[in-house]
């Protein structure tokens, strides 16, 4: 089976109960979100609707409504490793 890499990152890790997982590929950017909905109930409100995304070397946007400003067609493929990034503050 194909899949690709997702880790997570403070309160996405904390929310998921996981560093890391393989999820199938492909899987359309746009139903990221919803994926990971469906797995973890909750999360989109709780941790994602406040975290970036970022799929290989670079940040991508996925929105909580599903909708991807302009990522429509964009999907991950088997192999690629997806992070889930929650806002990091400075003090």
């Amino acid at each position: 089976m194909s899949t690709f890499q997702i880790h997570y990152f403070a309160s996405a890790s904390s929310y998921t109960g996981k560093n890391t997982e393989a999820l199938p590929a492909p899987l359309p950017l746009s139903s990221l979100f919803d994926t990971l909905e469906a797995k973890y109930p909750g999360i989109k409100e709780k941790v994602l609707s406040s975290c970036s995304i970022s799929l290989g070397d670079e940040y991508v946007d996925v929105e909580a409504d599903g909708s991807g400003s302009g990522n429509e067609g964009i999907f991950i493929q088997d192999g690629d490793e997806v992070a889930v990034i929650p806002p990091v503050s400075s003090g």
